[in-house]
């Protein structure tokens, strides 16, 4: 009886044990499950998600090429190289979809393309028609979420290429009735990239997205240099001392300061408007390396004219398009007038930081708008903030465009593979650039003040305006007053006085603060009255 039970019991703890098993492993199945989870799929048309990657066969489609076939999700408008290059290529979490005007640009060299393809006979209109309705959908901002490469990424841009491509080759599919994927009806290679090759599009892609958005950066430099100019209005004829080397020198106005201000930043503008036409000359129909292989006769002309109409610029085809497909002097020119920009945009910030220190113990001759406290530790301290975030985005720039300058110079041969890099480069400083200027104008310069009180002070406390006295008195005799002033603490007019060197009457005429600015009102607009 005692074996009986003890036999049962065995068989007991046995069962029990194997229940534990299946207990664990379900549990572990589960928690794999759960881990390998596709994520719910955002509309295709708002989401800036990365695309799902492929899960069970029914929810994807079969592409293949080159490397064999692939499974690519059902529900994404990209295909099996964009799919490749999503896993190939992880490295610095900045899409492609970052600069949205990157995908118009995409739109409008493969509309360009494909209208040129036409004119000349190459393609069939029906094919048209869809890559036209695929362009206008990514011109509206539609499918952003299909562009999720990232920018870093070897093989001169092919990946994003084959990305437009694949991307516009659905939509255009849809658009004409049928479903992702029936390439027979509509291509990526045949028809989307048709008479090209990623070294004419994708730097011509690059120059169509900085083309349209260079006015964009303009017009708000426009508005930072007017605001500039209308703080000097405000403040023309409140006297003040100029200073070299940080120190002492000759009168000047404010108005005058701030409106150089505005006049260099007027030149910045000039200067980009100038670089740009660096850009216009691109090299569609150049294809592979420039000997315009597999280009129908007509094709580059018909497409830069296509290329001008889409973005009302005077785009022409390169004159020679073997070294239009490795120079990258457009890039570089453009680049550097960024850089010129992001130097003057420093130089200001500085000055504005040096003008508004103190308040107690600095030079407290402005006051900059106080938008946030300064310290964690330090009561009521303000800092010049604005300034300084526009010396952080002037040191990226400058960086960018030492980018640029690499890149440039480390191509082979007869294709620069390093385009990708100063694409990044150039749309991260415009936009840095534009949106620094935005903050610059209206949280700071909009909302300065000037401290008249401490300007005057240091106007009747100044040895600069002997200067004045070298006419009259030679320059050994104004250098012995000056020193005068400095060892005995007291002003240059005091000493003047003392010493009767000039009458009062000599004194107004010849040291009036205002006469030694050689102010000329009539080049400036007249001054609104100050509130």
């Amino acid at each position: 009886m005692i074996k009986k039970q003890t036999r049962k019991g065995g068989e007991t703890l046995f069962i029990a044990a194997l229940m534990l098993i299946a207990v664990f492993a379900s549990s572990g199945a589960w928690a794999q499950s759960q881990t390998q989870t596709t994520p719910p799929k955002k509309s295709a048309q708002t989401s800036t998600a990365k695309p799902s990657m492929p899960g069970p066969a029914s929810q994807t489609r079969t592409e293949k090429d080159l490397l064999g076939e692939k499974q690519i999700p059902a529900d994404a408008y990209y295909g099996v190289q964009t799919a490749r290059a999503l896993e190939n290529f992880q490295l610095s979490g900045v899409q492609i979809n970052h600069y949205p005007g990157f995908i118009e640009a995409w739109a409008i060299v493969k509309l360009a393309a494909a209208r040129a393809n036409t004119d000349v006979g190459a393609m069939k209109p029906e094919r048209l028609a869809g890559i036209e309705k695929a362009a206008n959908a990514l011109m509206a901002g539609k499918y952003r979420d299909q562009f999720t490469e990232d920018w870093y990424q070897g093989g001169a841009g092919t990946s994003t290429n084959m990305n437009a491509n694949e991307v516009m080759a659905n939509i255009g599919l849809e658009a004409m009735g049928h479903k992702k994927g029936e390439y027979q009806f509509l291509e990526p290679h045949d028809d989307l990239n048709m008479s090209q090759s990623t070294n004419d599009s994708y730097p011509t892609a690059i120059k169509v997205a900085v083309l349209l958005r260079n006015d964009k950066l303009i017009e708000e430099l426009q508005k930072l240099a007017a605001s500039f100019r209308a703080k000097g209005n405000a403040y023309l004829e409140v006297v003040k001392m100029g200073r070299t080397e940080m120190q002492d020198a000759v009168p000047m106005t404010v108005g005058q300061e701030f409106n150089a201000f505005g006049a260099s930043l007027e030149g910045e503008i000039q200067q980009l408007r100038e670089a740009e036409k660096s850009l216009y000359a691109v090299n569609m129909g150049a294809t592979a390396i420039g000997t315009g292989i597999n280009v129908p006769k007509g094709y580059a002309e018909k497409c830069a004219q296509h290329l001008a109409e889409l973005t009302h610029k005077p785009i022409v085809p390169a004159s020679d398009m073997i070294a239009a497909t490795w120079d990258q002097q457009g890039f570089v020119v453009y680049s550097a007038a960024l850089k010129s920009l992001a130097i003057k945009l420093s130089k200001i910030s500085g000055d504005l930081i040096l003008l508004a220190s103190g308040p107690r113990a600095g030079l407290n001759e402005i006051d900059l708008p106080a938008i946030q406290p300064g310290s964690s530790i330090m009561p009521g301290k303000v800092n010049p903030v604005v300034p300084e975030v526009v010396n952080l985005v002037a040191f990226r720039v400058m960086g960018n465009d030492y980018a640029v300058t690499l890149a440039a110079h480390s191509g082979q041969l007869q294709l620069n593979a390093y385009e990708p890099i100063e694409g990044l480069s150039l749309m991260e400083s415009q936009d840095l650039l534009h949106n620094v200027s935005v903050l610059f104008r209206t949280k700071c310069v909009d909302g300065i003040t000037v401290d008249e009180k401490v300007l005057a002070h240091y106007m009747e406390t100044t040895v600069g305006i002997v200067t004045a006295l070298n006419p009259v008195v030679g320059y050994e005799k104004a250098t012995e007053l000056a020193n005068e002033a400095y060892k005995s603490g007291k002003g240059v007019l005091e000493i003047i006085r003392e010493q009767h060197v000039l009458t009062e009457q000599q004194i107004k005429e010849l040291l009036d603060p205002v006469k030694l600015t050689n102010l000329d009102k009539s080049k400036y607009q007249a001054a609104p009255q100050k509130k």
